[in-house]
């Protein structure tokens, strides 16, 4: 790898730093740029309608500040700004925001846009690092900071020519992270100084990560150099705008609101240039596992997410966090096992608090049910395999069952090669174990067969001793273990797990019937018969499998 093409980020060097003692309690202002920044790194540009279904999803979650386009750059663009304007579909309690750079006549065309707009954000831009200045613009610090200046003045003057819209004013030096700090701080003190004596409301300062090309640590140092020496801070919004180039984009804007950010820019799952835009879902998401009010209504996260699908054309990744098809999913059997585990002990109040392993939040809180938390595969135990059977039919595996179950399972998964659904979970478990009741076979004495119709038995123990005397009847083996329960889910009948030993082997067998005498005497034969099939040659009478005429 040629390392020597690459140099190493200067660190700031901020000392006394204050935000690594500060914890998210709250939630920033959050403001969405799918509208503009995700939607120009789209291989298929979103068209006005397909903007108008991403700004009324945009609204629904609860967003109170959204970028809803960049008018100068496409016809799309300045169309749909006057659309939801003119049409009245932006809410009392929304702030739409547009961005123009300091050019001429750029700045007084995106403004016109805005007309008979409430309330809307202006942000003006340049860019401001060492490589733009002197490759692109071809300008020193002290032309860069005139260029600035310029587009503070336009947009102030351009402020007063929009009666009845109340207009506020950012600026953003484009690229940064990679603007040497004291000439960024420079840049952004002197559009400051300039506004705060004529403007009426609110400054703001938006600082985006054009790249990412330093760690988030480095980030919250810098951003807190920007919070302590920000001119007029106490009326001035200090915003952030990280992107993912590192793959820490998240990290990024956490620690930049620890260190003074008050606002984030970002989209919906990351979409965005390169390596996309910082994720607000995951950001809302994150404070709300830690039981922060993340501000946004995430609680339908699947249909957010076919929305955006939809209106990008880009697929969001099975992996992408909280979001994702398999991010509630557990295929490796511990794993399954610890959910399985954690789910039965809640004890259905909607207000315990969420303790679960694996788990970091109730998929039900996030619009998921249970239905996908565990899958089977060749990577899958006992637990997972007891958790289907318990969810999907209502049926509780005694452990030695649940060990052995597993064991044909993964053979069927190794023969499939990869996932098997519920429905060839069952078809497999009735066919090892509960089928082979149903076989033709010898019929016992009546007087065995009487008792089991009798159902006279309430406790599993005298069932035991039935059970007992059936087996007594077919020779060659003796009861191991047996489980009698009432089952829920599909099911709904009495289940009968029954484990005979020869030769301390164990075999199992599984009585399914409305009456519990019935399934006790189905499983015994279920498993008698198993064994008969399965015989090797032994000492003693050969085993007989009774009738299952009962089953």
């Amino acid at each position: 790898m040629p390392v020597h093409k690459y140099q190493p980020y200067r660190p700031i060097g901020l000392t006394g730093r204050s935000w690594p003692d500060r914890t998210l309690d709250r939630a920033p202002l959050w403001c969405s740029v799918d509208l503009r920044d995700g939607n120009q790194a789209l291989i298929d540009p979103m068209g006005v309608d397909r903007k108008q279904r991403m700004f009324d999803l945009l609204v629904a979650l609860g967003f109170k500040e959204i970028e809803v386009g960049y008018p100068t750059a496409s016809r799309d663009d300045h169309d749909f700004v006057r659309r939801i304007i003119e049409t009245g579909a932006i809410p009392e309690d929304v702030v739409v925001q547009v961005m123009a750079p300091i050019r001429d006549g750029f700045l007084e065309r995106t403004v016109d846009s805005l007309s008979g707009a409430r309330r809307a954000v202006l942000q003006v831009f340049n860019p401001t690092s060492e490589l733009q200045r002197r490759l692109v613009l071809r300008m020193d610090r002290q032309e860069t900071l005139d260029l600035a200046l310029r587009g503070a003045q336009e947009a102030l003057r351009l402020q007063d020519s929009l009666p009845g819209t109340e207009l506020y004013l950012q600026y953003a030096p484009e690229s940064w992270t990679q603007t040497e700090p004291e000439y960024a701080l420079e840049l952004c003190n002197a559009v400051l100084d300039f506004w705060a004596p004529r403007a009426a409301h609110t400054l703001r300062v938006n600082l985006p990560a054009t790249v990412e090309v330093f760690p988030p640590n480095e980030f919250a140092d810098r951003i807190e150099y920007m919070h302590r020496n920000l001119a007029h801070r106490e009326r001035t919004l200090l915003s952030v705008h990280p992107h993912n180039d590192r793959g820490s984009g998240v990290a990024a804007a956490e620690l930049a609101v620890l260190a003074g950010a008050d606002r984030v820019e970002g989209t919906l799952f990351g979409n965005g240039e390169r390596s996309g835009n910082v994720c607000l879902v995951t950001l809302a998401m994150n404070l709300f596992s830690q039981g922060v009010d993340p501000m946004l209504d995430l609680r339908d996260l699947d249909g957010i997410r076919r929305v955006v699908e939809d209106v990008n054309r880009l697929p969001v990744p099975v992996r992408q966090p909280w979001a994702g098809d398999f991010v509630y999913t557990s295929f490796a059997g511990t794993h399954q096992d610890a959910i399985s585990k954690g789910l039965a002990a809640r004890t259905g109040d909607p207000d315990e608090p969420w303790q679960v392993p694996y788990l970091p939040v109730d998929p039900r809180d996030i619009g998921r049910d249970y239905q996908a938390l565990i899958r089977i595969n060749t990577q899958s135990g006992k637990g997972g395999v007891a958790h289907l059977m318990r969810r999907e039919y209502g049926i509780d595996l005694p452990r030695r069952l649940q060990i052995d179950f597993a064991t044909v399972m993964q053979r069927v998964c190794e023969q499939i090669g990869g996932e098997v659904d519920s429905a060839e979970l069952w078809r497999t478990f009735e066919a090892t174990y509960v089928a082979p009741g149903l076989a033709p076979a010898e019929t016992e004495s009546a007087a065995v067969a009487d008792r089991f119709d009798e159902d006279a038995p309430t406790v599993e123990g005298e069932w035991a001793e039935q059970a007992r005397s059936l087996i007594a009847a077919a020779g060659g083996a003796r009861l191991g273990h047996l489980d009698v329960h009432k089952a829920g889910g599909r099911t709904q009948a009495v289940v009968a797990c029954c484990e005979l030993l020869v030769d301390g082997r164990p075999v199992w067998g599984v009585g399914i019937h409305e009456r519990a005498g019935r399934a006790v005497r189905a499983g015994v034969c279920a498993a008698l018969e198993r064994i008969r099939r399965t015989a090797r040659p032994v000492d003693g009478p050969a085993i007989r499998t009774p009738s299952p005429a009962a089953h």
